[in-house]
């Protein structure tokens, strides 16, 4: 899959960015669940005391319908970063959107060549341990007894996120607030940490001595010796003076990086072409709106397409509203955390296009789970007609365990690699993705599916009144 990916992306010519490289590693993460399901599955049919060829053929049958649509509304949400966001966010949903591509090719078909060609070298092949195999199989959970409790815990989380969105609001970056963007070009390499510890020392004094929080973002731009280096420091004050005073912020930070002693007018000559301030730019209030309603579009949009897409799909709207719902409280609820917890962690919690990636990933991650369940409760209900469709929901939300414990694991295994060696820059973004994972995977099991059964009933109940 890395192999196929890494050969696309190279045919594109794409320029392989840190979020370009989250990308990847959450490709990897996803990838699993395709696996995950298929091994699932063929286990399944083994049990029903189906021989290994016949499993495997079968399994794979029964697997594809969950796969592809689990792909197709991570794609949708693939699609709208890429329309919608810019730079960074172009890059991570490019190789978000091809891994997906190259996963599924991988799980339907090297997968299957592999497994195949193993089962009929060796005779037999083993899809779990004795300690793991009979893992979350029997189980008997009454989830839907449970929505009740879940409303109540959605509903005080949504009052919770409204009141610290009214007093405390978001740390909101340059892109949405406005503020300065420099290229600064070094004489010798330099790395991204070094600029932002430099940095946080000047701004750090600064912070101290104004009782407000400096916003800075650092990246590299182009060769090693150029970083770009945007800063929301009197944003709202246009002014040469703020200007220069920036600059000079700037200057004191960064002077220590040269292997010779640079004036300030040479480092902020911007007409000649030297190290130092190479390009310098305003991003100024309707930059910054157009930026903002840009990322809600990219929210709405992904919401209603994938909503689109559900209600065709299952030929219900009740599935589409159900998933929907549950996708709006995992933004919800992640934007909140954003709200409540930023000043108090270590790490930065900056609102960004990093951010909005952040949000739309985790959509995408979430309506990939929501459909497997709903898939294996379309399955029971074709399968057993006549039993009670609350028991025929359990049973699917029950027999999908496993699978969701698997995947949200392994999904989180990969996060959590990224949160701690994928440097500060991806922190805030991991973060965001960690919480997203793990309330995406609770609000199918006790938001969605819920919320599509008790509107199907009330519809079934009005049929027959």
């Amino acid at each position: 899959n890395v192999f196929l990916l890494m050969g696309v992306l190279v045919s594109f010519g794409a320029v392989l960015t840190l979020p370009g490289i989250a990308g990847i590693v959450l490709t990897m993460g996803m990838a699993v669940d395709a696996n995950v399901i298929i091994y699932e599955r063929i286990k399944e049919e083994m049990r029903g005391g189906k021989g290994l060829a016949l499993a495997i053929k079968d399994g794979f049958s029964k697997a594809y319908s969950a796969i592809i649509d689990g792909n197709l509304t991570t794609i949708i949400t693939g699609i709208v970063l890429f329309v919608f966001g810019n730079g960074p966010v172009q890059g991570f949903a490019t190789t978000l959107v091809i891994g997906i591509l190259t996963s599924f090719f991988c799980a339907i078909f090297i997968t299957r060549l592999l497994i195949e060609w193993i089962a009929g070298k060796k005779g037999h092949i083993a899809f779990s341990r004795k300690w793991s195999e009979n893992f979350l199989n029997n189980t008997r959970v009454d989830f839907l007894a449970k929505s009740k409790a879940a409303y109540l815990i959605v509903a005080c989380v949504v009052v919770v996120s409204c009141v610290s969105f009214a007093v405390r609001g978001l740390n909101l970056g340059a892109e949405f607030t406005g503020g300065r963007a420099y290229v600064v070009r070094f004489d010798q390499p330099v790395s991204a940490e070094q600029v932002r510890q430099n940095l946080s020392e000047v701004f750090g004094r600064i912070n101290d001595a104004d009782a407000a929080t400096v916003s800075y973002e650092v990246k590299q731009y182009g060769n090693e010796n150029q970083m770009r280096i945007v800063t929301q420091y009197k944003y709202d004050d246009t002014s040469d003076e703020a200007t220069a005073e920036v600059e000079r912020i700037l200057y004191d930070a960064l002077r220590s990086l040269y292997t010779y002693e640079l004036t300030f007018d040479g480092f902020r000559n911007t007409q000649t072409d030297v190290n130092g301030i190479i390009t310098a730019d305003k991003i100024g209030p309707s930059i910054a709106k157009d930026m903002t309603w840009n990322a809600i579009y990219s929210v709405l949009f992904s919401l209603l397409a994938i909503g689109l897409y559900i209600t065709f799909r299952f030929k219900r709207w009740q599935w589409a509203t159900g998933a929907t719902a549950a996708l709006a409280f995992n933004a919800l609820f992640v934007i909140g955390v954003f709200s409540l917890l930023y000043g108090f962690m270590p790490f930065n919690l900056e609102v960004n296009q990093a951010f909005i990636a952040a949000i739309l990933t985790i959509i995408g991650y979430s309506i990939n789970d929501t459909v497997v369940v709903f898939d294996r409760i379309r399955e029971f209900l074709g399968l057993y007609p006549k039993r009670d469709l609350r028991e025929n929901v359990n049973n699917a939300i029950n027999s999908t365990l496993s699978r969701t414990i698997n995947t949200s694991g392994t999904t989180l295994v990969t996060l959590l690699a990224m949160f701690l060696f994928g440097g500060e820059t991806i922190r805030g973004f991991i973060f965001a993705l960690l919480i997203g994972v793990i309330v995406g995977t609770a609000s199918t099991i006790f938001v969605a599916t819920p919320i599509a059964y008790d509107l199907m009933v009330r519809r079934t109940k009005k049929e027959t009144k």
